[in-house]
């Protein structure tokens, strides 16, 4: 059956909340919870973005949930210091924790003054970043003299059965590309066809492990309340690479969002005061072969939505 976990958003709300939230989750019945590993929130508005590193670890142990967190290495993080992360959380949790790993985007990494490579040179350091992750939690000494420089690291502390490594991707050519190197892939919810496409493109590459979707979605006690939440916080959230990839600041989102209409939200956040119908789209989702969905209520304000839906939507659900 399909996992129903939650998404803790550090770029909206603040990490003790968003703390608080997540045992409040575990207690509705929600399966699990991921983050993402933001430096910069997508809009002012959000106001938010705690260290998700530092807060897992006390998600892990507050919870009995298992948590994600996608993370980009390569730029912010040298993968050295990511593998050290990741194989600590796997020590102290073992079976709770994986890490999603992506190439990135420009307002979280532009901190560090580098350039900004393309797309394709993004894609590599990705890769080869993989690699020293990978070499490092299998107890190898690594050194590496190419897009990432490496020099005699090797994990004295290493977990007995190493997190999954997810591969995170928004298009098909990602997704294929993934399977090359991935334990399972995540995505975000995207018309129908789109997320069939990305399935089977995953799969037929040889891609192996869960496939898990992050549902954006927005609920309120009416349908206006719900779309004013989704447009006021979410609709920087609309575009598309390469804008997505690389604008820098979140200032920068919100004037580019300034004239994003409520109805152009709801093309990428699924809004209704409806349960029903979050329960309708959620089924479909997990008809496509999602083994993980991951619910994001948009709002800063979980509390209501956690009870809800623990009361309502995941018993429909199962």
């Amino acid at each position: 059956m399909t996992e129903f976990g939650i998404h803790a958003s550090h770029e909206q709300i603040p990490p003790g909340a968003l703390l608080d939230a997540m045992i409040a989750a575990e207690r509705a019945g929600f399966d699990a919870a991921m983050c993402s590993d933001h430096f910069s929130p997508w809009s002012a508005r959000q106001g938010q973005s705690g260290f998700a590193w530092s807060w897992l670890g006390a998600a892990l142990q507050a919870t009995n949930l298992s948590f994600g967190v996608v993370n980009a290495p390569g730029q912010r993080y040298h993968p050295a210091i990511i593998a050290q992360a990741i194989g600590t959380l796997g020590s102290m949790f073992p079976g709770r924790f994986w890490a999603a790993l992506g190439s990135g985007e420009f307002s979280n990494e532009h901190i560090t003054g580098d350039k900004w490579p393309r797309k394709e040179v993004r894609n590599a350091r990705l890769r080869e970043s993989v690699d020293v992750i990978r070499d490092l939690l299998d107890g190898q000494e690594v050194s590496r003299d190419g897009l990432i420089t490496v020099d005699r690291a090797r994990l004295w502390t290493r977990p007995e059965v190493t997190p999954p490594l997810i591969g995170a991707a928004i298009s098909t050519a990602t997704a294929a590309w993934c399977a090359e190197w991935a334990d399972g892939l995540v995505t975000v919810n995207a018309p129908e066809e789109h997320l069939r496409a990305m399935i089977a493109a995953y799969r037929n590459a040889g891609g192996r492990g869960p496939i898990c979707l992050q549902v954006h979605l927005s609920w309120a006690g009416s349908d206006e309340e719900a779309a004013a939440i989704a447009h006021d916080q979410w609709r920087g959230n609309i575009f598309v690479p390469p804008v997505c990839w690389d604008l820098a600041t979140a200032e920068e989102f919100d004037v580019v969002s300034e004239n994003v209409t409520t109805e152009q939200v709801a093309a990428v956040v699924n809004i209704s005061a409806d349960t029903e119908r979050h329960v309708e789209w959620l089924r479909g989702y997990a008809a496509l072969g999602f083994d993980r969905i991951y619910l994001h209520h948009v709002g800063q304000d979980l509390t209501a939505f956690i009870d809800t839906f623990g009361a309502k939507v995941l018993p429909a659900l199962r």
